[in-house]
């Protein structure tokens, strides 16, 4: 497997990001291995809150969330998924499937962190994946918090926002990182940030993990990860832990989404599922501080949950 390594020099100096970067080794499954980047911060005796990001972001997506849970006693988890970030980005579209992304995040998390106790928030492909972990591994999982994301399982066509960004992401001739991560969020980022979201990025030759990831998600019965995907829900299924979804009120891609776990997954049951106001996809650029409290009283209201 080919693969590129965005210079370190891409990540001095950006905005809000003064994190200590930490690197694990695992397996490519094609013989080789990839180094895979995730940030630790607060205390490591601490039961972990694991946050992951989604497309085509990484995780600087979580910079303003990740003090408040620190200041608040807690460790935090936030890797870059293979392709992202200051990950290793294999350079083929081919290289990269839904199954092998699950794979690789767990090397990283179950195999060479061994997280357990683990307080779970993914968005977007961050939900993708790390769903399809806590029903690999359900006994890790303290609890699931969900925002803007989802477990397709090719049963439903998406609607027309996605599809238009599927065929966007395949077929546009300029793929512009940031300003796609600007185009998600209700405010206006600063051409700092931007710069940001675009610096795992030195040309189009990294982007090849960005520009497939949509193309990943079962639109139809025939997908290859649909039996993954149906296995996965099974679990969850059965899944009794807290389970809490905060999706955001303008999000076109998810609106909704959280119809998809109420009332199915028994976890949700008497959890305050909120509407995040003010929060486009990228909800953790807009209300991140306002989703890192939602997640500590989470945490706060006890590993038995319910909230009122």
């Amino acid at each position: 497997m080919e693969t590129l390594r965005t210079p370190d020099d891409r990540f001095v100096d950006l905005p809000d990001f003064g994190f200590e970067p930490h690197y694990a080794e695992i397996d490519d499954l094609e013989g080789g291995t990839l180094r895979v980047h995730y940030l630790d911060e607060g205390p490591a005796d601490a039961a972990p809150v694991l946050l992951m990001h989604g497309e085509p972001s990484w995780c600087y997506l979580y910079r303003h969330m990740i003090p408040i849970l620190t200041g608040a006693g807690h460790r935090v988890i936030a890797p870059d998924l293979v392709g992202f970030g200051r990950s290793d980005k294999p350079t083929e579209v081919g290289d990269y499937t839904y199954a092998r992304h699950v794979d690789w995040m767990s090397q990283l998390l179950f195999e060479h962190l061994d997280l357990r106790d683990i307080t779970f928030f993914g968005q977007d492909w961050g939900g993708l994946v790390g769903l399809r972990l806590v029903a690999q591994d359900p006994d890790r999982f303290a609890r699931v918090q969900v925002g803007n994301t989802g477990l397709p399982d090719g049963q439903r066509t998406p609607n027309e926002a996605f599809m238009a960004w599927q065929k966007f992401s395949k077929e546009s001739p300029q793929f512009p990182i940031g300003g796609i991560v600007n185009g998600g969020c209700v405010t206006d980022l600063s051409p700092e940030v931007i710069a940001a979201y675009d610096a795992p990025f030195p040309d189009d030759s990294y982007k090849a993990g960005a520009r497939i990831f949509p193309s990943l998600v079962p639109t139809g019965p025939d997908d290859p990860a649909v039996p993954d995907q149906v296995a996965a829900w099974d679990v969850l299924k059965t899944f009794d832990k807290p389970f809490l979804c905060t999706f955001s009120d303008q999000d076109a891609v998810t609106k909704g989404g959280e119809r998809a776990f109420i009332g199915v997954v028994p976890g949700t049951a008497g959890q305050p599922h909120t509407t995040v106001v003010g929060g486009g996809h990228f909800l953790q650029e807009d209300e991140g501080p306002q989703l890192a409290g939602l997640l500590l009283d989470f945490i706060g209201s006890g590993s038995n949950g319910g909230g009122t």
